[in-house]
């Protein structure tokens, strides 16, 4: 007879055993990163089961003298960090983020402008996500397949003929900055709201090795706490505005707008994770990009598809794949065949597909490896791995064998305070 019990240890066993995996392979999922030991300790915290709705020193419960110097010390080094004069640091993810922005930026009905999710556009973009919670009316923009980036014209005529409440850009398909000052101006000229969701680049972005869009005419920023900004899980808001009533609509469309508890052991990561930023993140993203364009470069020498070859591949730490036709299912079958290797990756749709369960490519990112140590040379020997098991059809359980050791060599967190030497995989 199956206990509870015996139900609870097979959780903990099948925690261990994803562990594992990660600590023995290459977590290659471009919206992934892993914690560092002192934000590990900070979200297995006591503030794990504790609220402090409203904002520091303003709370509708007792008990958060410890939390409101805590948020205080964070929104203090998020404004550093993002060198902007406003940062809500309290959001679940990114994707709350996004929520709680086009609710604080626009009614429902409004029309909004957007990448499409066949072009890289992420799904709380589109109707089935976030814009069609909020019930906005849709619009996107035409795409420049080449440059992987908006058509500029013709983007920015749609921008004056639709007339937007918002005009959203950024995106989960992310290879280069998005020109950004030419749509910006043409979103004033028609009064439209500019809102970048950077949640995949934004420590590229703070780590001044992207773009910086609130100086690129954006008025709000959102993102993910937990890709290339190496904090825990959740999301922060960002603006440009120095307007308090405009803040505190940003402030108000998190809590109470989408937020009751906002995660306080998350939100204290998050915090210890931008003090780290400050003392390490211009390096981590400087060597992040190193290592996007050297796997891109190795990709492509082993002899694979990889795209925006005539742009150096990439400008964040993403490359793209693709591994058959359009449609074909080519992505997925590489994406299993590598993870029996001990390679962990996603499929992803390039241009031309149209079927999200069936795409052609793969979406690759480098940021966890490189937060273990490895450099240009490792992205070769990741880049001969690959081809090893996709290209030359070798058995993948004995590719995983050198995958393996390959890791044992990298099981150190960088990048943050870690005094101790402490792994990163902690199961």
């Amino acid at each position: 007879m199956i206990t509870n019990r015996d139900r609870a240890n097979a959780v903990m066993s099948a925690t261990e055993q994803s562990g594992n995996l990660y600590g023995e392979g290459l977590g290659m999922i471009a919206s992934e990163n892993i914690i560092s030991p002192l934000v590990r300790k900070a979200v297995a915290s006591d503030l794990h089961g504790r609220y402090a709705e409203g904002m520091p020193y303003k709370r509708y419960y007792q008990g958060c003298g410890g939390f409101d110097t805590i948020e205080e010390l964070g929104i203090e080094m998020g404004k550093k960090v993002f060198s902007a004069p406003f940062i809500n640091i309290q959001s679940t993810s990114g994707t709350v983020s996004n929520i709680a922005a086009l609710k604080a930026l626009a009614k429902p009905g409004d029309k909004i402008t957007a990448i499409s999710t066949a072009d890289g556009g992420h799904i709380s973009h589109a109707r089935m996500g976030a814009v069609g919670l909020r019930d906005l009316d849709l619009h996107t923009y035409p795409w420049n397949e080449e440059r992987m980036e908006p058509d500029i014209d013709a983007a920015a005529e749609l921008i004056r003929e639709v007339k937007p409440k918002i005009a959203l850009f950024g995106q989960s398909v992310f290879l280069f900055p998005t020109p950004l000052k030419e749509l910006a101006a043409a979103a004033k000229e028609v009064g439209a709201t500019v809102m970048y969701d950077g949640a995949h680049v934004l420590g590229l972005i703070a780590g001044g090795e992207f773009q910086n869009p609130l100086k690129e005419g954006v008025d709000v920023m959102t993102g993910s706490s937990h890709k290339t900004f190496p904090g825990p899980q959740g999301g922060f808001i960002i603006s440009s505005s120095e307007d308090e009533t405009f803040q505190r609509r940003l402030n108000s469309a998190v809590f109470p707008g989408t937020c009751s508890s906002y995660h306080l052991h998350h939100v204290a990561g998050k915090v210890v994770a931008l003090a780290e930023f400050l003392e390490y993140g211009q390096s981590y993203a400087q060597d992040i990009v190193r290592n996007a364009r050297a796997f891109g470069a190795a990709m492509c020498a082993e002899g694979f598809d990889v795209l925006a070859e005539s742009r150096g591949f990439t400008a964040s730490h993403q490359i793209l794949t693709r591994h058959g036709e359009i449609d074909s299912g080519a992505g997925k079958k590489a994406a299993h065949l590598l993870e029996q290797a001990g390679i962990v990756t996603n499929m992803n749709m390039l241009p031309g597909d149209t079927r999200a369960l069936s795409p052609s490519g793969l979406r690759l990112g480098v940021q966890e490896m490189t937060r273990v140590g490895m450099g240009v040379d490792e992205m070769e020997q990741i880049a001969t791995l690959y081809s090893r098991v996709l290209l030359k059809g070798e058995d993948p359980n004995s590719v995983r064998e050198d995958v393996r050791e390959l890791k044992s060599n990298h099981q150190v967190i960088g990048y943050c305070f870690n005094d101790k030497n402490e792994s990163g995989y902690p199961f």
